[in-house]
């Protein structure tokens, strides 16, 4: 201590801790002017003994005046060693660096004088203290003090053309850092981080492109940012390093993928449109690196194709076009069980256009990799079931679509149907609004007998007979009014003449036989009037209900429209359609007179043309014989055979389903009535409970109606 006092004054010593800056100022002079002294004459025992004192007596001090001395001390010792000064910063940066952090705001800014001073001696030789420096400024943006935030401004722009000139800097020892302190919210900090990556990526030698990664989420977090200016900082900066990946031969899309399937669904919409826009670019450019990635990224895209901002749609929707034209392999990585999860998802979005392309999505899979996608549909099956019960008519016919796709295997096609069964006796609602539009198209998709024949099999033995009935009053009114359909028609119509309209009639009638209006409209199609003649016969009294009238009353305006012009055009030949005749007759007669039915019937009745009547022919017809549509007479219709169809037998097994109807709405009556019974002496017991006491007989007041004499009532 005795020789650092004879080499520096007392009086020095005294000014660099006295309160004035003027004299700590003198005092540093004077430091460095002794420290130059001994540097020349090459004493560094002396020049270490120095800074030891500057930085344990001063800058370590408990006294404020006594720490800005020893910061502006070694600053000017720095000065002093001039060239030398590189093989002492291990002594002079560290206390500079720990005042940064001091209480007092001006030992904070003399600490960034101090240290910009030294900076412009050493150069590039400080750059081993540069994360120090870097976290030290990072803080020091941010102070509370206005004149501290300048003073670090300064040294933040000289430490920035020290490293940019450098050749010692090591970008992978600064990433880490810079990686921990992307996501402080602090509005200068992020201006100086942003300033920071900016610099980097300027320099040549500096690849920042390659750790983008590393702090790419943090600059879209900025995107988010209340300050328009560092909203425009980040986005200026993420513009060029999307330049550079366009420009660049590798790029590691994978790990910049999973940032921005993240940010694409940020609520700012600055930051999706950033992010959407960076996926559009991925999809183009990424190639086989984003293949185990395509799940993600699809998940990122549906959700934004409906996106409130039109042009995020936009861009949304061209991404995804792309990625859909993509043909990528299984055996290269391509997940279709992860992209039928995500579309799976979606399918549920409130978003019309998610659900509509999520259903391009599996058809496309369909198409491309079959076997693949119906080894997940047990996870997805369910999903498009309820997918029918869509509000919109779109993609209810889109999931027909996948569905008849799907059903083009006969497991799957049984699959189909009997779910979709299922969902009509679930949902009655479905049936009623979509139960049209369904079957119709999947009818059109696929082979309209096919699916006419499953259906009529599985409703054959449906225990819910009322379901039973509605639904085949839905596809028999289906069967008589579709476009779609008139080639079953025109089969039916076949029905005496062909095996396969036989057949077809055939597999129809035992589940058809849940209706007798189905019955008889079938029927009617097949040109079976006999046997339509002979079902009229067998309805009974307890089958004419509101319901019975209501499909008779359908059936009928269904026979003014064109569907049964043919039927209308054979009534001007009665003798040859005799069966036809009195098959309608029939229908008259269970129509009550002022219904609207029973005159379009009778009206049309009496155009019949009355000179081709044959009454030898009437007569016989209320008598045993019948006769068929050619006209010849046959037997008594219950041993009726025409093209090998039994309608004795049929007619039976139609009797008997209607037996179990009866049965069936009896039992429901009785439950109905039981059940309304029971309800009915609850509430005479609820009743009694709360009426008061009897009043006696003699004690009630007597009635206004009495007798006045024989006879006679009075008032």
């Amino acid at each position: 201590m005795a020789d650092i006092l004879t080499a520096i004054p007392a009086a020095v010593l005294r000014n660099l801790a006295d309160k004035l800056y003027e004299k700590r100022k003198n005092a540093a002079l004077e430091i460095e002017g002794i420290v130059k002294q001994l540097t020349v004459a090459g004493d560094h025992d002396k020049v270490n003994a120095v800074i030891n004192l500057l930085t344990h007596e001063f800058t370590y001090s408990p006294q404020v005046n006594h720490r800005k001395g020893g910061l502006i001390g070694l600053a000017a010792a720095t000065v002093g060693l001039s060239a030398e000064a590189a093989q002492h910063l291990e002594q002079i940066v560290p206390p500079v660096i720990n005042s940064f952090s001091d209480q007092d705001s001006r030992v904070r800014y003399y600490a960034c004088e101090a240290l910009y001073n030294i900076a412009k001696v050493v150069r590039g030789d400080f750059i081993v203290f540069f994360n120090q420096i870097f976290d030290a400024l990072c803080k020091l943006s941010a102070d509370s003090d206005a004149n501290v935030q300048n003073a670090a401004h300064l040294l933040d722009r000289l430490v920035k053309d020290i490293v940019t000139e450098s050749d010692q800097f090591s970008i992978e020892e600064f990433i880490p850092l810079l990686r921990e302190r992307m996501n402080v919210l602090n509005p200068y900090v992020r201006q100086f981080l942003v300033g920071w990556i900016t610099v980097l990526d300027s320099v040549p030698d500096i690849d920042m492109l390659g750790f983008l990664p590393d702090f790419l989420d943090g600059l879209f977090n900025m995107l988010s940012d209340s300050s328009h200016e560092i909203r425009q900082q980040a986005d200026s900066a993420l513009s060029e390093f999307l330049q550079e990946i366009k420009n660049s031969p590798s790029v590691d899309y994978g790990r910049m993928a999973e940032i921005l399937v993240q940010r694409a669904s940020s609520p700012d919409e600055f930051t999706r449109w950033t992010a959407i826009t960076w996926i559009n670019e991925f999809v183009k450019l990424g190639g086989d690196q984003l293949v185990p990635y395509y799940a993600d990224i699809l998940g990122a895209i549906l959700p934004c194709i409906a996106d409130k901002e039109e042009k995020i749609r936009v861009v949304a929707r061209e991404t995804n076009e792309e990625l859909l034209a993509i043909q990528a392999d299984p055996a290269e990585g391509f997940d279709v069980g992860a992209i039928l999860s995500i579309v799976k998802r979606q399918l549920s979005s409130e978003y019309e256009a998610t659900r509509i392309e999520s259903l391009h999505w599996i058809s496309t899979l369909l198409n491309r990799h079959r076997m693949e996608v119906l080894s997940f549909l047990n996870d997805i099956f369910d999903t498009l079931l309820k997918a029918l019960s869509d509000p919109s008519d779109q993609v209810v016919l889109l999931v027909l679509e996948v569905h008849a796709c799907i059903a083009e295997d006969q497991y799957n096609f049984r699959q189909l149907v009997v779910f979709l069964v299922h969902k009509f006796r679930t949902d009655a609602v479905l049936l009623e609004k979509r139960g049209a539009l369904i079957i119709r198209r999947l009818c059109v998709l696929i082979d309209a007998v096919r699916v006419y024949q499953e259906l009529s099999t599985i409703l054959e033995g449906e225990a819910d007979l009322d379901f039973a009935s509605t639904m085949v009053q839905a596809l028999n009114l289906i069967l008589l009014t579709a476009s779609e359909l008139s080639g079953l028609r025109d089969l039916l119509k076949q029905s005496l003449v062909n095996a396969a309209g036989k057949d077809f009639f055939l597999s129809l009638y035992a589940s058809w036989s849940h209706s007798s209006m189905a019955i008889l409209s079938l029927c009617l199609l097949a040109q079976a009037y006999q046997h339509a003649s002979s079902v009229i016969q067998s309805i009974k009294e307890e089958d004419i209900n509101v319901k019975f009238l209501v499909q008779l009353d359908k059936l009928i305006n269904l026979l003014e429209t064109p569907i049964f012009a043919y039927l209308r055009l054979q009534l001007l030949e009665p003798g040859r359609y005799i069966w036809l005749l009195k098959a309608l007759y029939g229908l008259l007669m269970l129509l009550p007179q002022q219904s609207a039915a029973f005159k379009i019937l009778k009206t049309r009745l009496k155009t019949v043309p009355s000179y081709s009547f044959d009454k030898e022919q009437l007569s016989r017809t209320s008598s045993v014989t019948y006769f068929s549509d050619d006209g010849n007479a046959n037997d008594d219709p219950r041993n009726n055979m025409h093209n090998g169809i039994d309608f004795a037998f049929w007619l039976q097994r139609f009797e008997q389903m209607q037996q179990q109807h009866r049965v069936h709405f009896k039992a429901q009556a009785l439950s109905h009535k039981t059940s309304t019974s029971s309800s009915k002496v609850k509430e005479v017991q609820k009743q009694e409970e709360f009426k008061g006491p009897a009043v006696p007989e003699l004690s009630r007041p007597p009635s206004r109606l009495s007798r006045k004499g024989p006879g006679q009532l009075q008032l």
